[in-house]
């Protein structure tokens, strides 16, 4: 079965599987309208997590899942995972794992996203996985992540990785294929450059709205 990884905007994808649909951060600037059979927040920064934009999407039956601090945002029924735990819901896999700011800071020992704030998410379907980052710098914890099909990585600076983080995290991760995120203003051509210079790592840059077919 077909797996695509659809780039809606920011740090927002749809997942998609046959006919199931995972969308993850999906936020204002994003464009969809299938209607969800999983919603995955990373954490209750309002570029990740939309209420309204999660109403749109949002059935009958679809299962939230997000931090517990989103929860009362998003009404209804929502599961909290924290990093470690996992959960299958119709077929698809997915894994809480760490995402923290350790270098970026609000004001001194106060960072942008503490461990704790937020997490990262492994997404399981058809044998395909999907990494999904958050809003993190480069923590050591990537490095467990596992086997990794497209990691979706934040290269934006200022609340996450730069691109030369992002670009060191990649080659530490080693997934088939990586897409970046989260990224602001800045030059994806230089993370594509340093990541393919230092692995065999594949660096696809999606604008809005493309679509990647993991083979």
């Amino acid at each position: 079965m077909v797996v695509t990884v659809r780039l809606l905007a920011h740090a927002g994808f749809q997942i998609k599987a046959g006919n199931k649909i995972v969308y993850l951060d999906y936020e204002e600037h994003g464009k969809a309208s299938e209607k969800a059979d999983l919603i995955l927040v990373t954490h209750s920064h309002p570029d990740h997590c939309d209420p309204s934009k999660i109403k749109i999407v949002r059935k009958e039956g679809t299962i939230v899942i997000a931090p517990a601090d989103c929860a009362s945002k998003i009404g209804g029924n929502v599961k909290t995972l924290k990093p470690g735990e996992e959960t299958t819901v119709d077929g698809v896999m997915v894994k809480a794992v760490d995402a923290y700011n350790y270098k970026r800071f609000r004001s001194p020992g106060n960072p942008f996203h503490p461990k704790g704030f937020g997490v990262g998410y492994l997404i399981t379907v058809e044998g395909k996985t999907v990494y999904h980052a958050g809003d993190t710098d480069f923590i050591p914890e990537m490095r467990q992540v596992g086997r990794v099909d497209v990691a979706l990585l934040p290269t934006g600076d200022t609340y996450t990785m730069d691109n030369a983080e992002a670009a060191l995290a990649a080659v530490a991760i080693n997934p088939r294929t990586v897409i970046p995120m989260h990224r602001w203003n800045t030059n994806s051509e230089e993370f594509k450059k340093k990541v393919e210079a230092n692995s065999k790592v594949n660096v696809l840059i999606l604008r809005e709205g493309e679509e990647y077919r993991i083979p």
